[in-house]
């Protein structure tokens, strides 16, 4: 009714201030469609106030994380989400796996970075850090982007691949299966496989390489908090 009272005065911007707080999960995600069926019908600009992060990039054309009342990035949400400008962005739509890492080199297409002894590869576009050459970096990789394999086994292509994770946590989640893989200096990193029933899952205690493409790993200045934008369970 309330959304009807607003469209009725033909208004050129509506604001709506998490208009679906207080719906459970499910009936959330239904009005999360039919606001966008409506908008799209009465072709208003909305300006969609939410802390919802999915939320957030299941309805926006253009998202705008801010942060203490600043914007910290302005884009679409697959530019938000594909290429984070700040270490808080990363964490903040989603989540990120940030290895400290140090560019060793670049050219017209790619930028190489050693991490732990090994040397992976960003894209150029990638390179945020100030557009250096050289230097510390965060190395950002997102979890479902990421292919376990066990430890010693050959992809026999030119992904990037860090060697000789330990499975230390394994979390069936429905539509996919959450692991935690320690890693030979110490960093636990987060990956999402879906469960397609193509292969086993791992266990713990599993040896497993790491791999992924090096088109979906960004580049963020070292200087900035990894932490930052992260959500810790009393902040919920």
């Amino acid at each position: 009714m309330a959304l009807a009272r607003a469209l009725i005065n033909n208004p050129q911007v509506l604001l709506l201030d998490e208009p679906l707080g207080a719906l459970d999960l499910k009936l959330r995600r239904q009005m999360q469609l039919e606001l966008k069926r409506i908008q799209t019908e009465v072709g208003l600009t909305f300006v969609h106030v939410t802390h919802d992060q999915e939320e957030a990039m299941t309805m926006a054309d253009t998202v705008a994380v801010m942060n203490a009342g600043v914007i910290e990035q302005l884009g679409s949400p697959v530019e938000l989400y594909e290429r984070p400008r700040t270490t808080f962005v990363a964490n903040f739509l989603g989540q990120s796996n940030l290895l400290r890492g140090t560019v060793h080199g670049s050219d017209a297409t790619s930028v190489g970075i050693e991490v732990e002894g090994a040397r992976l590869h960003a894209p150029r576009d990638a390179d945020t850090a100030q557009g250096a050459d050289v230097g510390e970096v965060w190395v950002g990789i997102r979890p479902e982007k990421i292919y376990l394999a066990a430890g010693g086994d050959d992809t026999g292509d030119d992904s990037n691949t860090l060697r000789d994770g330990a499975v230390v946590d394994v979390s069936f989640i429905g539509v996919s299966t959450q692991y935690l893989v320690r890693m030979p200096w110490g960093q636990q990193l987060t990956v999402f496989e879906q469960n397609t029933g193509a292969r086993d899952r791992f266990r713990v205690g599993d040896t497993v390489d790491l791999h992924w493409m090096p088109g979906h790993t960004f580049l963020l200045d070292a200087s900035q908090d990894a932490n930052a934008g992260v959500e810790h369970e009393e902040d919920r």
